[in-house]
């Protein structure tokens, strides 16, 4: 094991020309912090084994020296059991309790076998130092997660598991003056994150877990999904040091000269040590929130026939969407055609780079209200690809059960003989019902169309920051929207439903607290079908000065100088100075919430992809907030690919579909009808119009309206409000549209 150590140490010692600690006081702090973190002189670790699994689970142990709230800065790992030979018990480095003789919770330390191998469900193989590390971030709604221990789930793929707490948005502590103190602010969530992930690579390396330092995979859904996204998008970068090193992580120190030293000692030498990710799998990130407003504004403005519950919400959707306008035309976008694939200019050839910009122009875009431009072709394209992966993908479609035309079930003969392009049909035409799903991170999975491998440009953008589309911090669908969610869209509000974020697949793996929708009494949450502007201003003056105070507040910094804000943008941090980018990224959303834009996941992309990420968006047209994999494919599915491609050589395809012989059970079709916006010929070939396309989106995603900061929706907030009192308001553009257009917004504005 030492020389299989050796050689792994060997590959990431760091030639750094940092000298760490140059007084002996500083180095006796990083001295204490790295004795204190090593998980061998932990008495309390604990091992359990799951024979069903045939897995070990660590129980909870604190990955920092100095936590504010000890029950949310935890941290678990489950390993796979062929990669451990027992458990040392005393010290002596030999196994005294084997998998064979374990039948109870056991004290010690694993005894690592270097030497096995796992073949993963997709064919690849992994030892105990190349195994996968999937870290499982919890913060649904940016709220708090308790430490809990990691799910078996990946066991059989050969993947080391991690399970962290988190502090959230409503937490407080109590200090040694008796006193409350506030801890719940961002980079809270994110920050513990890292601290987990530093605690465990440490371990890593000092032979103490098994797992690859190098091949880290962040993942989670709604506030998860944003953090997973964020986890990965701020890899290593110094912004979140201090922080850290308030918590007492282990790895990231700051030198006497106020520079930082982002080193280990393992057996006296120097070793790097990462808070980063080598992958990202996102379902429905609740990220960026900074152009989260005005993006989502731009999705209902451009479905005219879109009911907006009040004048002054619809005019105020009518203003960002102006801004976002003004905003993406701002940053430079550019793509190649050859590189993603798409003719986006229309030209039959795919040889142009093409400059992204939204248009407004009533005459030539009158069935989008004006909005139209080559990035609004491109999310278009994005928006159509997706569909037609899903109807070509349907022979993967497990148990479902198939309609005629009047609504009766096909036998098992005509569902066996369905053609690719019958099921197109049926399911354009909602003649389905789904059977059950393998949840987030399940075998049953979606992989959509291929990622965008072109070049882009993504540039920087006003500080500041938009509103979230109001996910509930439980991750749930929350309330019914504007309106009810339609009858034909029973189908993606029962299944997304029943795939909530509720510590289910993904979720388990890392925690979440349950908490209740919006504001602690709900008293200041408003959803889409609130005819309410604000529950808490008399007026619109009123109103705006509680923006100005509430922002100027977060532009003066927090303790460290830093606007939080801006420290929760991840467009921020991809492909800037001194953040190591991950090497891809997948971000996964369902195509009727309406938690978030789809611009958000865009915009994402592109950034990664400017940044040489390999980035891929998906976007499940039957899938609301968090969807499930579907389809054939999963998480272990992309990661073995991901594998495949840049570390082993070893090509992970998918699996050949076995199309379904008998037709499930279900008594009634629940598949939402899209014959009403989209057209299928008889090869399967879908289309739409840009204006059927918005139609059926914002049909589907009608749980919150635009202008989510300004109504108070407080889901994607940094501090809760009460029924008497706001969530804080953090975001620069809605507070620039109140103040720029006060004269048009303030006669509309009613209590």
């Amino acid at each position: 094991m030492k020389k299989l150590l050796s050689i792994l140490l060997a590959m990431i010692l760091l030639a750094s020309s940092c000298v760490c600690f140059a007084e002996e006081s500083a180095a006796s702090d990083k001295e204490a912090i790295e004795a204190a973190l090593n998980l061998a002189n932990n008495p309390d670790q604990e091992w359990t084994y799951n024979s069903g699994a045939d897995a070990w689970v660590l129980s909870v142990v604190i990955a920092v020296t100095n936590p504010m709230i000890e029950n949310e800065e935890g941290v678990s790992v489950c390993v796979p059991g062929a990669y451990v030979t027992g458990i040392d018990t005393d010290g002596d480095g030999v196994a005294d309790v084997t998998a064979e003789t374990a039948t109870e919770a056991v004290k010690g330390s694993l005894v690592i076998d270097y030497e096995a191998e796992i073949t993963s469900t997709n064919g690849q193989i992994y030892t105990a130092a190349t195994a996968p590390v999937i870290l499982n971030t919890g913060a649904a709604g940016y709220g708090n997660s308790s430490n809990t221990t990691a799910a078996t789930t990946y066991a059989a793929e050969g993947y080391i598991n991690v399970a962290c707490g988190n502090r959230g948005k409503q937490d407080s502590y109590t200090n040694e003056a008796g006193e409350t103190v506030y801890t719940g602010d961002a980079p809270s969530c994110l920050v513990d994150q890292k601290a987990a992930t530093r605690y465990v690579k440490y371990n890593i390396l000092l032979g103490n877990l098994p797992g690859s330092v190098d091949y880290w995979v962040s993942t989670g859904g709604s506030g998860g999904g944003a953090h997973a996204a964020m986890f990965a998008a701020t890899s290593n970068n110094p912004d979140f040091y201090d922080y850290q090193i308030e918590v007492g992580a282990v790895g990231v120190y700051r030198n006497e000269d106020g520079s930082y030293c982002t080193t280990v000692t393992i057996d006296g030498q120097e070793v790097e040590l990462s808070d980063g990710a080598w992958g990202c799998v996102a379902y429905s990130a609740i990220t960026s929130l900074y152009e989260a407003d005005m993006a989502m504004s731009l999705e209902y403005t451009m479905n005219p026939d879109f009911n907006f519950n009040t004048d002054f919400q619809q005019a105020l959707a009518e203003v960002l969407s102006q801004e976002y306008m003004e905003y993406i035309n701002g940053q430079n976008l550019t793509v190649e055609e050859a590189k993603v694939g798409f003719d986006l200019d229309g030209d039959g050839e795919l040889n142009s780079t093409v400059s992204l910009t939204i248009e407004y122009d009533v005459e030539k875009y009158p069935e989008t209200n004006g909005y139209g431009g080559s990035y609004i072709d491109l999310y278009l394209t994005e928006l159509t690809e997706n569909l037609q992966w899903y109807v070509d993908n349907l022979d993967y479609a497990e148990g479902w059960t198939w309609f005629d035309a009047d609504g009766v079930a096909l036998s098992d003969e005509a569902v066996a003989a369905m053609t690719t392009a019958d099921k197109a049909q049926a399911f354009i035409e909602g003649r389905y019902a789904k059977g059950s799903t393998g949840g987030m991170g399940g075998r049953g999975g979606m992989m959509g169309p291929s990622g965008m491998n072109g070049a882009v440009d993504f540039g920087g953008g006003r500080g500041g920051n938009g509103g979230p589309g109001g996910t509930p911090p439980d991750g749930g669908m929350g309330g019914p929207g504007n309106g009810e969610m339609p009858s034909d869209m029973d189908g993606a509000e029962s299944e997304s439903s029943e795939r909530s974020f509720d510590n289910a697949d993904v979720a388990e793996n890392s925690s979440g607290d349950e908490m209740d929708v919006g504001t602690p009494d709900a008293g200041t949450t408003q959803a889409a079908g609130s005819s309410t502007n604000s529950k808490n201003y008399s007026s619109y003056a009123e109103m705006l000065a509680a923006y100005e105070a509430d922002i100027a507040e977060i532009q003066a910094g927090d303790a460290y100088g830093k606007n939080i804000v801006d420290l929760y943008n991840p467009l921020n941090y991809i492909g800037a100075e001194g953040t190591a980018n991950p090497t891809w990224m997948r971000i996964v959303c369902g195509a009727v919430e309406g938690d978030i834009s789809m611009f958000n996941s865009l915009n994402l992309q592109l950034a990664a992809l400017n940044a040489g990420i390999d980035a891929t968006i998906e976007w499940q047209w039957d899938g609301g907030h968090v969807p499930s994999e579907v389809l054939g494919n999963s998480l272990p599915l992309w990661v073995d690919m991901m594998y495949g491609e840049y570390v082993s050589g070893v090509e992970t395809v998918k699996a050949e579909a076995e199309p379904q012989t008998a037709n499930g059970t279900a008594e009634s079709a629940t598949g939402t009808d899209l014959s009403d916006w989209v057209s299928i010929d008889g090869e399967g070939n879908v289309s739409f119009s840009l204006a059927d396309g918005m139609a059926y989106r914002t049909k589907g995603a009608s749980k919150a309206v635009p202008g989510f900061d300004v109504i108070d929706y407080g889901q994607e907030d940094y501090v809760f409000g009460d029924s008497d009192t706001d969530a804080r308001h953090w975001s620069e553009w809605v507070l620039q549209a109140l103040q720029e257009n006060q004269e048009a917004l303030a006669p509309l504005f009613e209590e």
